[in-house]
């Protein structure tokens, strides 16, 4: 039997719900600086994409202004920031909505 403490402390408020299930992800930033080139030979080399979905992300970032490139835990996506900042791209993570 479950006691009333037990309860109170397993209570969940909305909005909590599925909160830490949610993936991180990471975004590619439109930027004046980078070639349209340079960036899909970017996504191709840092996370193995080919040339086409590469292309489409890249044409993302250009055209919408962002693009998500990448998911998953916030260590993963932490490294895929930093790996896109080494190369010259502006990067942020989120957790995904």
């Amino acid at each position: 039997m479950t006691s009333p403490a037990e309860l109170e402390r397993a209570h969940i408020e909305p909005g909590e719900i599925g909160s830490e299930d949610r993936p991180w992800v990471t975004v590619v930033w439109n930027d004046p600086v980078n070639l349209m080139s340079y960036v899909t030979y970017v996504f191709q080399k840092i996370f193995g994409y080919t040339r086409e979905h590469a292309t489409k992300l890249m044409l993302d970032v250009h055209h919408k202004g962002r693009a998500v490139v990448s998911s998953g835990s916030k260590e993963k996506v932490e490294a895929d920031v930093a790996k896109l900042h080494a190369a010259g791209l502006w990067a942020t993570m989120q957790k995904d909505s």
